[in-house]
């Protein structure tokens, strides 16, 4: 009898040890608040480029969380790029698939891509310095975003790290809040008062 409830207890701390390390079950996903765009039509980009990054980097912070086994570090960057991907389309819809089975405590399918950490990298630094080129509040915003995740996903691309870092010096640190915590709605213009002649 006494050998049952020592194998019985085995078997029940063993269970609670696996459903305990299950990083399905430990995580807690904090979606992006993504109100409205922060992009209006005057960016720099067509709206079916702005659609296949928002996948590419909706797909790279899926990735990054089921690699990583939903890890506080990984969460807090992917939610950062699933903000970006939310800014750059809305409606995109690998961007708004994964951000709802995180919330339900579901851990992505890890997806096949043809862009490498590395490939996008070179690709998010290269259309960021093209915006920054075009000039205009919203292009340059984009940009900062584009070369800092650049240096992020592959800090040993020397490019990437030493444009992020003179964006960097020349201008502050790259506002993250404005992507994950919303963009607030413009107040609206006070009415006309009567005139005062």
């Amino acid at each position: 009898m006494k050998g049952i409830l020592q194998a019985a207890t085995f078997f029940y701390l063993g269970v609670a040890a696996l459903h305990a390390a299950d990083p399905q079950k430990s995580f807690t996903w904090d979606p992006p608040k993504v109100p409205q765009s922060m992009f209006t039509k005057d960016i720099g980009m067509l709206d079916s480029e702005r659609d296949e990054y928002a996948t590419n980097l909706a797909i790279y912070a899926s990735n990054m969380i089921t690699t990583n086994k939903a890890s506080a570090q990984s969460l807090a960057e992917a939610r950062r790029v699933m903000g970006l991907a939310l800014h750059l389309s809305p409606r995109n819809k690998r961007a708004i698939v994964t951000s709802f089975q995180l919330s339900k405590g579901l851990l992505p399918e890890a997806v096949q891509t043809n862009y490498s950490p590395q490939v996008l990298a070179r690709l998010l630094l290269t259309r960021g310095q093209l915006l920054e080129k075009q000039g205009g509040d919203e292009n340059k915003k984009l940009a900062r975003f584009f070369i800092h995740l650049a240096a992020t996903m592959d800090p040993k691309n020397d490019d990437a790290v030493y444009a992020s870092e003179v964006q960097r010096l020349d201008h502050g640190d790259v506002d993250w809040a404005a992507v994950t915590n919303g963009v607030p709605k413009p107040a609206p213009s006070p009415a006309p008062g009567p005139s005062q002649e």
